[in-house]
């Protein structure tokens, strides 16, 4: 664990009074289990560390999606959720020019532009979560309730339910 790397990410919470570790591991890009690879290599329950997923809903408004690593977002959900019909992940140039930040270190926190940010529901059940501190191979450790006060977001079902 290390407190001294300084990111958009630390500022944020810092300057929001949010209570975080910073955990580092060796970033691996592989599409689709970058948070799994997170999850093992700081030691924590896939449960517990989300990943940060940036939606276009209608073409017309982007959101931030944030989801256990180990779960598959609900698209339809996503967009019921803020009166669209269509969600579709945004592709990663857009979503790095968005952010500031490149795509395996996202974080919904000190993004260069704030949008809407949700979070799965489940989220609530940990002590502390974990989530892209904004640099690959860095995550935060916070509570759930200032994650989401930070950012003045909310909770909601967004994955695929497990018999889907």
């Amino acid at each position: 664990m290390s407190q001294t790397i300084e990111t958009p990410t630390t500022h944020f919470l810092e300057a929001h009074g949010v209570a975080y570790t910073m955990h580092d591991y060796e970033y691996v890009s592989d599409p689709g289990k970058i948070g799994l690879h997170a999850a093992a290599g700081i030691g924590i329950d896939n449960e517990k560390v989300f990943k940060t997923l940036m939606v276009e809903i209608d073409k017309k408004q982007v959101v931030c999606a944030v989801i256990p690593v180990h779960q598959k977002m609900n698209l339809k959900k996503v967009a019921a959720l803020f009166g669209g019909k269509n969600a579709r992940m945004l592709n990663a140039e857009k979503a790095e020019e968005l952010t500031g930040f490149q795509v395996g270190g996202i974080s919904p926190f000190g993004s260069r532009t704030q949008v809407p940010v949700v979070f799965e529901q489940s989220a609530q059940t940990q002590d502390i979560m974990y989530i892209n501190g904004g640099g690959r191979g860095l995550v935060v450790g916070l509570a759930p309730a200032d994650a989401v006060r930070c950012v003045n977001g909310q909770t909601a079902d967004l994955t695929v339910d497990p018999a889907s």
